[in-house]
């Protein structure tokens, strides 16, 4: 069992960790939530039987975690970075982790350079078909990959999965971009479905990121990733073979192409009667993915969040890191000089950060 407490509960992201422990029992505990308004933790109480505190101190007072959920603003979470940091406890900090590169220098020097306990809540790389297209590369099918080109969320999660599917860990790159703006119907919001017909102009950011014969391409619409009229791409390209978002084409020698589909197993379709939820991912004969939460009915989202509390624990029992703190503050910075790329329409190159050297 995984119990954990969730700091700054009221908000949209908390609710997802409230959802994989209520639709998890037997795996997820949340113990105590931080909600600093009275009104809406007793809300919270009711909806979801948990108890809910007004700061960190009452909380530790009362609850025992595994490790702590910081899910809070932006400008907020390096506070409770630090002042957990200082307690000793453990935790899970959404992201980004930081607003600026000066802030992100200074979590270093106070937390990952004395030793804190610390993972990010990034979730992208560990969606089911991005888990299926990191076992395509790992295994070596593409050969040696030199490409990406991401177009599914924001800034430092987008960056994110490039450097995944790049293998790129710290190293500097020349970045390029521009903005072009266009009319577009509204969709939906974190509030919900649209209401009626409304035009607003989106935002289309490109970006090049030049890593030294390793290229990532940036490719992102304003909500896109929550758009009806517009789809998420990813493509990677190594010298035998490529991604091309659910289609696999390598060659079995240098003669004979393979063409092969990503294909999603879900139970509970026709006349299966096993519940319904994802089973896995295959792409022919091979499991490419195999869903470690079955039988909940999560989607993709939350079984990639529940991922990151189930990596947590076992980083904080020894396990292996699955996202530092200084890979979120690398994505965070990139993020912050594609930006400024993005302002200027001129080259940005990047420096190199004192976390590099962890």
């Amino acid at each position: 069992m995984i119990s954990f407490s969730i700091i700054g509960g009221a908000s949209f992201r908390a609710q997802y960790y409230l959802r994989i422990a209520q639709a998890l029992p037997e795996q997820f505990r949340v113990c105590g939530m931080v909600v600093r308004d009275e009104d809406k933790g007793n809300l919270l109480e009711k909806k979801w039987n948990v108890t809910t505190y007004r700061n960190v101190a009452q909380l530790l007072e009362n609850e025992n975690p595994d490790f702590v959920v910081v899910s809070v603003s932006g400008s907020a979470i390096p506070v409770y970075l630090l002042q957990l940091g200082e307690l000793g406890i453990p935790v899970l900090a959404e992201t980004p982790p930081a607003q600026s590169v000066e802030e992100l220098v200074t979590l270093h020097e106070d937390l990952t350079c004395r030793g804190a306990k610390v993972q990010v809540a990034e979730q992208y790389h560990l969606h089911p078909v991005q888990q299926a297209r990191l076992s395509i590369i790992q295994s070596g099918s593409l050969g040696n990959v030199s490409q990406a080109t991401v177009s599914i969320s924001h800034f430092y999660h987008g960056v994110s999965l490039m450097r995944k599917m790049l293998g790129i860990g710290f190293e500097d790159v020349s970045i390029m971009g521009m903005r072009f703006e266009a009319p577009i119907v509204a969709g939906p919001d974190r509030s919900g479905s649209p209401r009626e017909e409304k035009i607003i102009i989106a935002e289309r950011d490109l970006v090049w990121l030049d890593f030294d014969q390793k290229l990532g391409i940036y490719d992102f619409t304003k909500d896109q990733h929550r758009s009806w009229s517009r789809s998420n791409h990813l493509s990677v390209r190594g010298d035998r073979g490529e991604i091309f978002d659910n289609r696999l084409t390598v060659l079995a020698d240098y003669s004979t192409p393979v063409y092969l589909d990503l294909k999603w197993i879900n139970r509970g379709e026709e006349e299966n009667q096993e519940g319904y939820y994802l089973d896995g991912i295959m792409a022919g004969e091979r499991c490419l993915y195999r869903n470690p939460f079955t039988p909940a009915r999560l989607y993709d989202d939350e079984i990639a969040i529940a991922s990151c509390l189930k990596k947590m624990k076992e980083y904080i029992a020894g396990g292996p890191s699955f996202y530092s703190l200084p890979e979120a503050s690398q994505d965070q910075y990139l993020g912050l000089m594609m930006e400024k790329a993005i302002r200027s329409r001129e080259m940005v190159r990047t420096v190199r950060q004192p976390r590099a050297e962890v």
